[in-house]
């Protein structure tokens, strides 16, 4: 048990925090990359990644170590608990066919938005996002939806805690106006960011809620600001997209 916490095991976190270290900048590690990447001793890491391997959720050649699908179990009993995700789906097509353009669903995580569904265009733009993409809340059109539902207390820990990077010249990275932007949001009903994260991307997002009224994800559709401007992203697409987000809302009521 953890010195810290009585309640919390200490070779649990240790291993998950190990899980986590994997990326697609390590999808690789031995023994003592483990150890680094994680400030483990490298007799921790090796006993974890041995159990890792015992339990299918790791293979090795004897040298290095990397995670298996067997990991996808762990996911996806969030994602099959999810009350949204079959009913999101017809709605979300629909939505993309229409506009010609992608939508996507995503629920908070710490700072971070993680997708927990995706339409793709079928034309491309200049970012690859999947189901378990995450992004930084603060710069997306999905985290200020889901940031502005945050009980005050919460959303005043996140100000304090987060680091407002300039990912653009376009980034908001003042806390007082990035408040500003979330009550705006939350007063509006709808999120709309323009090239905050990724230059010459635009996208709008709508809350999508529970039979209690609480924000359960946010939806949103993107573009290429070459393709759609700021004006029809607002006039067009966020219309559509708030009537997208409550036919999903009240196809989930009594789900959650």
């Amino acid at each position: 048990m953890s010195r810290e916490d009585p309640d919390v095991i200490d070779s649990v976190e240790k291993a998950f925090r190990l899980l986590q270290s994997f990326s697609a900048e390590r999808s690789a590690m031995t023994v003592s990359e483990a150890a680094a990447a994680t400030g483990l001793t490298r007799a921790t890491a090796r006993r974890i990644l041995l159990t890792l391997e015992r339990l299918g959720f790791a293979e090795t050649d004897g040298r290095s170590f990397r995670l298996t699908a067997g990991v996808l179990r762990l996911g996806y009993g969030y994602l099959a608990a999810l009350p949204f995700w079959e009913h999101a789906q017809p709605h979300m097509r629909a939505l993309s066919d229409e506009l010609r353009e992608s939508s996507s669903m995503a629920t908070l995580d710490g700072g971070e938005i993680v997708y927990v569904a995706r339409v793709p265009a079928s034309r491309s733009m200049t970012i690859t996002l999947n189901v378990g993409s995450r992004l930084p809340a603060y710069p997306t059109s999905m985290g200020r939806v889901l940031l502005a539902a945050l009980p005050e207390p919460e959303l005043r820990s996140y100000l304090d805690s987060t680091t407002l990077e300039r990912l653009t010249p376009n980034t908001i990275t003042d806390p007082d106006e990035l408040r500003a932007e979330l009550r705006r949001v939350a007063e509006q009903g709808f999120a709309v960011v323009d090239g905050e994260r990724e230059e010459g991307i635009r996208s709008a997002a709508a809350p999508v809620r529970g039979s209690t009224g609480r924000v359960l994800a946010a939806l949103n559709v993107s573009a290429n600001a070459g393709r759609v401007s700021l004006e029809e992203l607002r006039g067009r697409f966020v219309p559509r997209l708030l009537e997208t987000a409550e036919a999903i809302t009240k196809d989930i009521a009594g789900l959650h």
